[in-house]
């Protein structure tokens, strides 16, 4: 029986070995642990041989990644000896200990093939349901979606055949793992409220879209958004927001008193009043009834009257401008 039969019988084998949700055991070297971030986007290298493992784990931010990218560099001199290696990816470890040079592990392996004939392999671990990835000449995608609960991942070279050469033996493989980033970040509310209102309701509303739940994080595609927040008991607030990839947002919302706002403009020496009560211009704006209110301008021998009808949660400019204009004819 030739070589190259051998080889084929047992690839076929580990191939098509029932793996999907059976738990394996195996002892494996460890050669280190990486954590995936979105916070570190080049990702991390170390190197592996032919018999370790390196385990996969969820870093801060984890939730902006779509899948975990795993890059494996091969030597020159591993095309001579295509046939003897075979990869693994294994998820809900029982038993992990990262810390150690060795480890004694069970497993459920969700990927095998016999590492291929070529000098860079790459595979696409997708994280979550819409995850978008797609198989490419020059990229495997892991059928399996791996949520944040199956990891840590292991990542595994292992020996398919006996009498491996000392040459493969002593071969250094270059593995790098990077996040996968989704075009997503996060906005995080705070709501603020005067003392006298606490507790009152209110809808808030991003994109038009009402938010059932507004305590914790709500993940928004990055870009521009709007914000509404509708009350009958504070005034109604409308802004603009950016979203960053895979950043949060702390968004600070105070909630006001609805009464009526007017705020008033004047000449130093006018004098202000309104609904015949004397006032200062330019202060803060001041409280009053909705309703019809009449204001007051006086300058001199020179009187202005508007009658000004206000509504709950506006706020109103009553400005006098005296201005000099000059033409030529």
């Amino acid at each position: 029986m030739s070589v190259k039969f051998k080889k084929l019988l047992l690839y076929c084998f580990l191939a098509c070995a029932p793996f999907r949700g059976w738990g394996e055991s195996f002892r494996t070297s460890v050669a280190g642990a990486v954590e995936v971030s979105p916070h570190n986007p080049a990702g991390v290298s170390l190197a592996i041989s032919y018999n370790s493992a390196v385990f996969i784990d969820a870093g801060e931010g984890f939730r902006f990644c779509k899948g975990v990218q795993v890059e494996l560099s091969a030597p020159r001199n591993w095309l001579s000896y295509w046939g003897s290696l075979g990869l693994a990816l294994y998820a809900d470890m029982a038993g992990a200990d990262k810390k150690t040079a060795a480890a004694d592990l069970e497993a459920r392996r969700v990927y095998f093939e016999i590492l291929p004939n070529k000098l860079q392999s790459v595979y696409q671990i997708p994280v979550r349901r819409s995850h978008g990835l797609r198989n490419s000449p020059y990229s495997t995608v892991i059928q399996e979606v791996l949520p944040y609960g199956s990891f840590p991942l292991l990542f595994r070279l292992l020996p398919v055949i006996k009498g491996l050469s000392s040459e493969v033996e002593n071969m250094s493989f270059q593995l790098s793992v990077r996040p996968i980033i989704s075009d997503e970040g996060a906005v995080r509310f705070t709501f603020r409220y005067p003392e006298q209102l606490a507790g009152k309701p209110f809808t808030v509303l991003v994109d038009d879209i009402l938010l059932e739940e507004v305590s914790g994080e709500q993940i928004l595609k990055e870009g521009e958004h709007y914000l509404s927040v509708l009350s009958d008991d504070y005034r109604n607030e409308n802004r603009r927001f950016m979203i960053e990839r895979a950043r949060v947002l702390d968004l600070t919302v105070e909630l006001r008193d609805p009464a009526p706002l007017i705020l008033f403009e004047g000449p130093r020496d006018a004098r202000v009043f309104l609904d015949n009560v004397p006032i200062t211009a330019g202060g803060d704006p001041l409280p009053v009834e909705p309703g019809v209110h009449e204001i007051r301008f006086q300058v001199s021998d020179y009187t202005i009257i508007k009658t000004l009808t206000v509504q709950r949660g506006k706020t109103y400019r009553a400005s006098l401008m005296v201005d000099l204009a000059v033409s030529e004819e």
